[in-house]
């Protein structure tokens, strides 16, 4: 919940549309893909392959997780650069 709070807080103070765009959307991944796997665990939704992010066992869906950490983060270094 953290995380996600984290990139809805970055699009706020993100300097252009596009990088809102951005974390809103790494926001909406990493919040679906949780809160669906929260649901197929609790039998309300059916059971996919889809992954928990950050702890399921997988390499192209952590480096998927961690590549828009990533974008989210350089978002938030562009916003604490001095313009001159």
């Amino acid at each position: 919940i953290f995380v996600i709070y984290r990139c809805l807080r970055a699009a706020s103070i993100a300097r252009d549309l596009y990088g809102a765009l951005i974390c809103y959307g790494v926001a909406v991944l990493l919040a679906f893909q949780g809160f669906f796997n929260i649901g197929m665990n609790l039998k309300l939704l059916p059971v996919s392959g889809l992954p928990l992010p950050f702890l399921s066992y997988g390499g192209s869906s952590l480096l998927a997780s961690l590549l828009g950490i990533g974008l989210v983060e350089s978002v938030i270094l562009r916003h604490k650069q001095i313009e001159l």
